[in-house]
């Protein structure tokens, strides 16, 4: 496979027009078109739709074009590792993050980031899904969980604190458990995947009971601000609510087990393109050390 054929191809892709990336790239439009035929039969696949206005991706072509992007980095990478060639971070970074964690604490610093890397565009996908990297092509992942995937290259960019959480009118109404065990009188809410409640002592462990279970952080957190019941809650999540009064923490003396961390992950399998160093140092400084969540939860009061 052609790299410059890739790069044209990277490049038609974002102009949808043959001859306009053949120019960007010193090309003939006779000698574009003949390097998009040529990856083509390589590939033994049509890459693009040709009309006479404009071409667009095939399906196979949408395949490809995270791929070959992936590989052109990894290209400058290893050109930068010997000394040549540019390092300035450039072409499409596509990322998938938690739902919840992306819209809250990626995207109001994005505008900031695309303004310190304007040769840098963007593809979000924000999904509660774990999405397997190199099957969708992705650059780097946010997750928010304990790692189990070897074949990844993690970077911690912040503490994932999990605390218990009720509105003030739940506790007004229901009470406030002054130990674990009494969390089995209680309405609780459920996050799929955090369906057991282990607290850090290791001698007691609820698997709670109550009226919703749901697979997304967000809805949880706006039954438990709706008075439904107790939810374990990310202090990511929850540091406004706590600040304004919304949700309160109880049982802050009996802390859960937990093993989470917000972490920046890459295939293990390629060189660490300098978008994705861009994007992992960039946000990592971003949320500093505590978290600026974490800190303006200092003084906050805590129900017990």
């Amino acid at each position: 496979m052609n790299l410059d054929h890739l790069q044209l191809f990277v490049r038609v892709a974002a102009t949808h027009n043959i001859s306009a990336a053949g120019t960007e790239l010193g090309l003939s439009a006779a000698v574009a078109s003949s390097y998009i035929n040529k990856l083509e039969q390589s590939l033994g696949v049509r890459l693009l739709h040709r009309t006479t206005r404009k071409v667009a991706l095939t399906e196979e072509g949408m395949t490809l074009l995270p791929h070959a992007e992936s590989l052109l980095a990894q290209v400058e990478v290893t050109k930068a590792a010997v000394g040549s060639g540019s390092v300035t971070p450039s072409g499409t970074l596509r990322i998938t993050a938690p739902a919840s964690f992306g819209c809250t604490h990626l995207m109001p610093r994005m505008s900031e980031f695309l303004a310190r890397y304007p040769d840098l565009k963007l593809d979000l996908r924000f999904t509660d899904t774990v999405v397997d990297l190199v099957e969708g092509g992705f650059d780097v992942a946010i997750r928010n969980s304990a790692l189990k995937d070897s074949s990844l290259i993690a970077r911690k960019l912040a503490p994932d604190q999990r605390i218990l959480t009720a509105s003030p009118a739940y506790l007004a109404q229901h009470g406030t458990p002054q130990t674990p065990a009494e969390l089995k009188q209680h309405q609780c809410l459920s996050l799929i995947g955090l369906e057991h409640w282990q607290f850090a002592d290791g001698e007691l462990s609820i698997r709670p009971q109550g009226p919703l279970r749901t697979d997304n952080g967000t809805a949880l957190k706006q039954a438990c601000v709706a008075g439904l019941g107790i939810a374990i809650s990310a202090t990511w999540s929850v540091y406004q609510e706590l600040q304004r009064g919304e949700l309160v923490q109880v049982l802050a003396q009996y802390p859960l087990y937990n093993q989470a961390a917000v972490w920046a992950v890459y295939p293990s399998s390629q060189l660490l393109a300098p978008k994705v160093r861009a994007f992992i140092d960039f946000f990592a400084d971003a949320y500093g050390d505590p978290p600026y969540w974490d800190r303006a939860l200092i003084g906050c009061s805590a129900n017990s």
